[in-house]
């Protein structure tokens, strides 16, 4: 990492303002070779602080007034040398910038290598690198809270004792093994098998956050059924607040899946409208119906819409029997702005929701059924589990843990039951990038986008 790279740090469209970052031993001294400041001498630039002054383009013409900012290692974000020109943002006046720096022998930064430096150089560590990525992708308040949680080390403060005492374990094995004359406390395997059932407790209470961290990170699956011409489009662009779909007054407009991702307070739906549910021949429609039905087995939720305008018929029932299928269901008692035929307690749902797509009337109700069905006790702190990658490796720690503790049991010698100790041991640094092979870093760092 001796070389310098830079990058531009904001989009490629045109914008208020546009970052240009370099990183790197001998950036700063690059950064002044483009740069004049329009009050003092270059000199005089102190850490994380604004100097105004002029970006000059590879041939010294100066594009524009620009202000720069400083940081010298080790207190910057990458743990190196670090700049940053904070210009105004006409990608033609990034793009000449950075082909300034490049005539000076500087190197075009690949992604998220920025913040790959900060994790090889111990400025972070595994967990806050991929929560970075995260903050970035959040399309909630409480996925960017989550997210900042553990890029501020949410989540390496859970791991960290759970690792810190399993190596304690294997420390102490090795100890008693090595020195056998030194005056150590002796290695018991009940003392062992207290430290592996509370290590486990604590990683299956952490990995019992995933689904919740799932939801928070990708938002709630949500399938719209109902039989035709109950209101379930209508219902669609209520959410999504435009028109999303075609609405008419004739039965079976929609004949295909329709997703959108809406907000409902503090909820993201990933919204799928679907075709009406119903008995035909016609082999498009019953194509569509048999997608409702697929669809509402994936869901996290279904919300059944009936027509309470119209008595019940068969295809009501199918429909309701559909919606059953999905872990979670509200109906939704369509149409009040017309004389009932449907109560809600003809319904066999716990949740009845009366509503008028037309007006709106029932959102609050719908947000209010939301939150107490998806609440959830565990705060967006940072220590909801939402990674994939360290769900498995949290699940396998969990394994092999179960795996020493069964050794334990069918009196196995010590050495027998530390080698999945040390399984364990192995998968835990996997999450922070204390054990992680090369090839999975790269392959992390390569979800970022140029210039973080």
């Amino acid at each position: 990492m001796s070389d310098i790279i830079a990058a531009v740090a904001t989009g490629h469209s045109a914008c208020a303002i546009g970052i240009l970052r370099l990183s790197g031993p001998g950036c700063i001294e690059a950064a002044g070779r483009v740069f004049t400041p329009k009050f003092g001498a270059l000199a005089q630039l102190r850490d994380r602080n604004l100097t105004l002054g002029y970006l000059r383009d590879k041939d010294g013409r100066i594009i524009d007034e620009v202000l720069l900012t400083v940081s010298h290692a080790p207190n910057s974000y990458t743990g190196e040398d670090t700049a940053e020109f904070q210009c105004h943002g006409s990608p033609a006046v990034l793009a000449a910038g950075l082909e300034a720096l490049f005539a000076l022998g500087v190197r075009q930064a690949g992604p998220g290598e920025f913040t790959k430096r900060a994790f090889l150089n111990g400025r972070m560590d595994l967990t806050q690198a991929e929560a970075v990525v995260d903050l970035i992708d959040a399309e909630s308040a409480d996925a960017a809270a989550n997210a900042a949680g553990q890029l501020g080390g949410a989540m390496l403060r859970r791991i960290a004792p759970v690792y810190d005492r399993l190596t304690g374990v294997m420390a102490h094995f090795h100890a008693v093994l090595d020195y056998p004359d030194e005056d150590i406390d002796p290695f018991t395997l009940s003392a062992v098998e207290t430290d592996l059932w509370q290590a486990g407790a604590k990683l299956r209470e952490l990995l019992a956050t995933y689904g919740r961290g799932q939801v928070l990170r990708r938002g709630l699956r949500a399938v719209i059924l109902g039989k035709p011409n109950t209101g379930k489009s209508s219902l669609l662009n209520l959410l999504a607040g435009f028109d999303r779909v075609i609405v008419t007054d004739i039965a079976g407009t929609t004949r295909d899946s329709v997703e959108e991702t809406v907000k409902l307070g503090r909820h993201l739906l990933r919204l799928v409208d679907t075709a009406g549910i119903r008995n035909t021949d016609d082999q498009i429609a019953r194509m569509g119906v048999e997608r409702a039905e697929a669809a509402a087995a994936q869901a996290d939720l279904a919300l059944y819409v009936c027509d309470g305008s119209t008595p019940l018929t068969e295809e009501d029932f199918r429909a309701q029997d559909t919606a059953m299928e999905a872990p979670c269901a509200i109906a939704i008692l369509n149409k009040q702005d017309l004389p009932q035929q449907v109560l809600p307690s003809d319904l066999p749902f716990e949740w009845v929701i009366p509503f008028c797509a037309k007006t709106g009337e029932g959102l609050e109700q719908l947000e209010s059924a939301l939150d107490c069905l998806f609440d959830d006790s565990v705060p967006c702190d940072g220590s909801i589990l939402t990674n994939a990658r360290q769900a498995g490796a949290v699940a396998r720690a969990v394994e092999a843990l179960e795996r020493a503790l069964a050794a334990l049991k069918q009196g196995l010698t010590p050495d027998a039951v530390l080698v999945d100790v040390e399984a364990a041991l192995e998968a835990l640094g996997e999450i922070t990038g204390q054990t992680m092979r090369e090839e999975i870093t790269n392959r992390i760092f390569e979800r970022f986008c140029v210039g973080k």
